[in-house]
């Protein structure tokens, strides 16, 4: 068996998760709960259209940062796509297309 079976096995990995989960769900239902007393005005939708680009930038940021030039080329890839189609998932579909036909070509990174 390899050590992450065998952590598996252990109760407080099984309390983790389970904290983990519970968090998770609360603060999802809170943000619902708490959005019952905001009023959406223009300036606040405003704000929560925004919020899932900003949720995407900040997760691949360190990505872009730590990555290579395979990296750089699949994102502004797939930047590029979404600027012309604006179709997330052909953009994503794009991106993952150019950085393996970069690593195909022997690109490192």
């Amino acid at each position: 068996m390899t050590e992450q079976m065998l952590a598996l096995g252990r109760t407080e990995v099984w309390i983790a998760i389970a904290v983990m989960t519970a968090v998770t769900v609360f603060s999802r239902l809170g943000g619902y709960w708490l959005m019952a007393y905001v009023p959406v005005t223009p300036r606040v939708r405003r704000m929560l259209d925004a919020l899932p680009g900003a949720i995407i930038i900040s997760a691949i940021a360190p990505v872009v940062l730590n990555g290579g030039p395979v990296v750089i080329l699949a994102i502004a890839a797939a930047i590029g796509v979404t600027l012309i189609k604006r179709n997330d998932f052909i953009a994503v579909m794009t991106g993952m297309g150019v950085a393996a036909l970069a690593r195909l070509f022997g690109i490192d990174g």
